[in-house]
């Protein structure tokens, strides 16, 4: 599913509302932000086409050129240019020849780059905390200004993402996002109570990136 269909305008109705009750509490502000992937993954990518790829060919060789050791390198090559995207539709096979460590490092990267890239560092307070979901790796990572972690460590932060994931599996990923919204939402308020002159600084609605 793609980043822009991934909540219903229902859902996305609920989340801003979700967000703006739990903003009229703290002088936090909240963002949600969903996105197609946070990489290509070529390596992964050519790896797995080698992998499939190599396979085919050796099947090829095998039935039509009684397994010709000379043809088998240049049909290893076609073979993995055919399979290769058909693979990169194919979001789960795709995952297996990606190391878990490394779909993390790269979600926590590009969440930190979405972050600044939006503008989501420029509140008064330095508090602004960012739901990033990346939907290739099926993941979520909390992120947070540096006015939230003089207080907040990202381990909490972080903490919320696993209930988010559970409920995405449950199909259930708006109803999840909300309750961890408002969760943290009373962390936020404990924190960071709200101000005389607090204003609405970061989009209440879902971010497509």
């Amino acid at each position: 599913m793609k980043a822009n269909h991934f909540f219903s305008a229902t859902d996305n109705e609920r989340i801003a509302s979700t967000i703006q009750a739990v903003e009229a509490k703290t002088a936090g502000e909240i963002a949600v932000m969903v996105q197609d992937s946070s990489d290509r993954y070529p390596l992964s990518l050519l790896l797995s086409g080698l992998c499939f790829g190599g396979l085919l060919a050796l099947l090829v060789c095998d039935l039509f050129f009684q397994a010709s050791l000379w043809l088998y390198p240049p049909l290893t090559i076609l073979c993995t240019l055919l399979t290769a995207p058909i693979i990169k539709r194919l979001p789960s096979l795709h995952r297996a020849f990606i190391p878990a460590s490394e779909l993390d490092q790269r979600v926590e990267i590009r969440a930190a780059l979405a972050f600044y890239q939006k503008g989501l560092h420029q509140t008064r307070d330095r508090s602004g905390v960012l739901f990033f979901f990346s939907l290739f790796e099926r993941k979520v990572w909390v992120i947070a200004d540096q006015g939230i972690y003089e207080k907040i460590s990202q381990e909490e932060l972080q903490g919320y993402s696993k209930t988010i994931v559970a409920g995405i599996k449950n199909g259930q990923a708006a109803e999840a996002l909300c309750a961890e919204i408002r969760r943290c939402g009373e962390l936020l308020a404990h924190h960071f109570p709200i101000r005389a002159g607090d204003t609405n600084e970061l989009t209440n609605e879902v971010i497509v990136s």
